[in-house]
């Protein structure tokens, strides 16, 4: 192995594909509050009633002119309806089928005697659904909700006309991005022990405190925590996440009368964290998420569908890595158990009073009666459990590299029985955007327009003692192409060439040949990369 560069005590992980921008502070990015940005009260909620649905299977298509990218089914009574979702694309064609989940609050939490609720599914943008409920045998047929309330958004608890025959489908245009929005970019760091996550502000994020009521509640300490996914549509976009997070809010505040967002925080599959209810994201804030367990139990809901599709790698590394610290900081062992009360009502199958026992980092379907965070979600728990339970451990190195372009483009050429052997350090920084990390037969360089592109043998020696990719050649963009009488591997600038009778190494620049000198008895002088403080990644 060369002796390349020391390894940097600070070290980052490049995600496949992505802009590798350095973390946000745990409380957001100075001077980021963006009070000129979106808001979710910006967000458009239309209602449209879904009539003549009875007992058994309805499809309705829904349209309006305007364009929206989520939905919701609500009702005065939702027992036993369940329902799914679907999205018209450009081409005319009919997109997947998303399950709504029903929705949980505290009985005290609706301050409006609002109606219950789906999860608002995100099926992107659209300008038509259609949306398949289910309800009970001989269930009463819906018709069209009384004008009453109609400024609401729902039909207050005093109108004649009876709860159980109005549904409603909410079609939700969450506001334009700002140019902040997309800006914002998959955290690609891979943080030192008890070091959390990077946190997304509300007031980043655009949660609007004038449209909450109240003040937040809050219990004696956070024993558990439980874990959820949203549902919907896993095809999102970094600078998507946001404007679901406002739309969510919006929702649970505007339509189902809520106080605020259910969830005390919630996590995209690109790793961006989102604080969710006000009140204080190191405190016990008692939340909406999870019937009958809201009391001393941290809420964080999963961005998307994972019944089918397993959360990313990173999203369960940052999942793990942020309830490692929530639940740190009141001392629970993320690998433990502990008895609960439960407050009972609809939405758990352990009436009032009882004291199950729980892993302090539970699912919502071990308490709720509900499929959620789906059955690939559900798988990852483990996981997430002893990612938290290593905190403040040193990560160990194969696990700093996983969920990175170049631990893949590793894996892919056969990882441990590679031509590369085992990796050696952690992913480090080299010039500009680039990354790399050395193996025990050469090393794998990775930069947003590079790709990950593996060097081995004389031609990375060439290239090494060349100044790496400060020289003249810059970083490679392919890997060795074997051809009969050379090896030749591309490179930004030009080319090296191995001569297979001769063993010397061609240097290919301009139409330029150099033959390159035979690298040093001690191998290519160390050249140190520079470092320096980062504290503000996106100045």
């Amino acid at each position: 192995m060369l002796p390349r560069r020391p390894a940097p005590t600070l070290v980052f992980t490049a995600i496949a594909a992505t802009v590798v921008i350095l973390p946000w502070a745990i409380t957001g990015v100075p001077g980021s509050e963006r009070p000129d940005g979106p808001k979710a009260a910006d967000t458009v909620l239309s209602q449209q009633p879904l009539t003549g649905v009875g007992g058994g299977v309805t499809v309705r298509e829904i349209s309006q002119p305007t364009p929206f990218s989520m939905v919701a089914l609500t009702g005065t009574d939702l027992t036993g309806t369940s329902a799914r979702v679907r999205a018209k694309r450009p081409d005319g064609s009919w997109g997947p089928w998303y399950t709504a989940d029903t929705l949980e609050s505290n009985a005290d939490d609706n301050q409006h005697g609002g109606p219950r609720g789906t999860d608002p599914v995100f099926v992107g943008t659209t300008t038509s659904v259609q949306i398949a409920v289910t309800r009970p045998p001989n269930a009463p047929v819906t018709t069209a909700p009384s004008e009453t309330g109609k400024e609401l958004g729902y039909v207050p608890a005093t109108a004649e006309q009876p709860f159980a025959q109005n549904i409603s489908a909410v079609l939700i245009t969450p506001p334009p991005k700002a140019p902040v929005d997309s800006q914002w970019q998959p955290p690609t760091a891979a943080l030192g022990p008890g070091q959390p996550p990077n946190i997304i502000s509300r007031a980043q994020w655009g949660a609007d405190e004038h449209i909450r009521c109240g003040n937040p509640s809050y219990g004696n300490g956070i024993r558990a925590a439980v874990v959820h996914h949203t549902a919907g549509s896993n095809d999102y976009a970094p600078e998507d996440s946001a404007a679901i997070v406002r739309a969510i809010y919006a929702y649970h505040t505007r339509t189902l009368g809520w106080c605020d967002i259910a969830y005390n925080a919630l996590v995209d599959k690109y790793g961006q964290v989102f604080e969710g209810r006000a009140g204080g994201i190191t405190k016990d804030v008692l939340g909406s998420h999870t019937g009958g367990f809201n009391t001393d139990v941290w809420g964080v809901s999963m961005i998307g569908d994972f019944e089918d599709v397993p959360p990313t790698d990173i999203l369960v590394r940052t999942v793990g890595r942020l309830l490692g610290w929530r639940l740190g900081l009141d001392h629970v062992n993320p690998l433990g158990t502990t008895m609960l009360r439960s407050a009972g009502g609809d939405y758990t199958f352990y009436p009032a009073g009882a004291t199950p026992t729980l892993p302090t980092i539970f699912a919502h379907r071990d308490v709720g009666n509900t499929a959620c965070p789906g059955n690939a979600g559900y798988a990852a728990l483990n996981q997430i459990r002893d990612i938290a339970s290593r905190f403040n451990r040193p990560p160990d190195l194969m696990d700093s590299l996983r969920g990175g372009a170049i631990l893949a483009k590793w894996e892919a050429m056969g990882g441990k029985d590679s031509p590369l052997g085992m990796p050696t350090t952690p992913e480090a920084a080299a010039d500009g955007n680039a990354r790399y990390v050395t193996f025990e037969h050469g090393a794998v360089y990775w930069s947003p327009t590079t790709d990950a592109q593996p060097l081995t043998g004389a031609i990375y020696e060439a290239w090494a003692s060349l100044g790496y990719e400060r020289g003249a050649l810059g970083l490679p963009t392919s890997g060795e192409i074997q051809e009969p009488e050379w090896i030749v591997q591309n490179f930004q600038h030009g080319t090296l060439n191995f001569d297979r009778q001769t063993h010397n190494v061609l240097r290919v620049v301009d139409g330029l040949t150099l033959v390159m000198p035979p690298p040093p008895a001690d191998g290519p002088p160390v050249q140190l990369e520079r470092f320096s403080r980062i504290t503000n990644p996106i100045a």
